[in-house]
């Protein structure tokens, strides 16, 4: 496998095309963790992210990943992780940001799009222990793009991206996949829908910042979008989410200040759908 050239740089890894030889990509073209198929991407195209100075854990990421992959979800596929590097699926596509700046999606779309990921993935089976595997399965259906598949409450956690916003998803010719999954955790779906509200608020309330009639608009409509049931917006989640961005060693002096204002525009936006 060779490494060819920069597709890509993000706060903490970056992303790099590959070659493989001509023996390795007969051979590993479709092994890796995920099996066989896949959405984006032709089958044998696969990029290299690596993170810089130390910086996440590839391999867990790479756990996650699978884990929701193996129930419907739209993720890349893995083909290898260590702790420092992930080999996965090259997808086909713009991010949402490029996407607006294409004409190919409106804001509204995106924010309606974004709440529906985020609902999918609250309705996942939570990742229990081993000893717990065995435990009836509940009602957890993924629902498809356009549809409103109702998630089932439950005291479990759930899974968390905890990073979802329109630069972490690719927009397939098969539609919307999430990328960069090293935040995952799980926990209360509040706190997601918190984290990707504040993310989208801190860029509307920068005046310096040309994004931010678009990220107004995404905004308001995700937070248009919440589902009835346990994955929305809680009041609990949002101050939770202020205070991680607030204590995120890539947030610059700029973003922490605008935490505050973020957050009071979140509220008046969500009005009485925050419980």
């Amino acid at each position: 496998m060779r490494t060819g050239r920069l597709l890509g740089a993000g706060r903490t890894a970056d992303v790099y095309e590959i070659h493989d030889d001509e023996r390795e990509s007969g051979r590993t073209g479709r092994d890796g963790p995920g099996g066989t198929g896949g959405l984006g991407g032709s089958d044998g195209a696969w990029v290299l992210r690596r993170y810089r100075d130390g910086w996440g854990d590839a391999a867990a990421e790479a756990e996650v990943m699978e884990y929701v992959r193996g129930h419907g979800y739209p993720v890349p596929r893995v083909r290898s992780a260590t702790r420092t590097e992930m080999v996965l699926e090259r997808l086909s596509g713009p991010t949402m940001v490029e996407a607006f700046a294409a004409g190919l999606l409106d804001p509204a779309q995106a924010g309606a799009i974004l709440a529906r990921l985020l609902h999918d993935l609250h309705a996942l089976p939570p990742r229990l222990p081993r000893d717990l595997h065995a435990l009836p399965p509940r009602n957890h259906a993924v629902s498809q793009p356009g549809g409103s598949g109702p998630a089932t409450p439950t005291a479990l956690p759930r899974v968390l991206h905890l990073d979802l916003h329109p630069e972490n998803v690719i927009v397939t010719p098969h539609g919307p996949q999430v990328i960069d999954w090293n935040n995952a955790e799980e926990g209360p779906p509040g706190l997601d829908w918190g984290v990707s509200a504040m993310i989208l608020a801190q860029v509307v309330v920068d005046t310096a910042d040309s994004r931010a009639d678009m990220a107004h608009a995404t905004l308001a409509s995700l937070l248009a979008h919440q589902p009835d049931g346990p994955s929305a917006l809680t009041d609990e989640g949002l101050v939770e989410a202020a205070r991680r961005r607030a204590a995120n060693p890539t947030m610059t002096a700029r973003e922490v200040e605008l935490i505050g204002d973020a957050e009071e525009l979140i509220r008046c936006l969500a009005g009485s759908r925050m419980t």
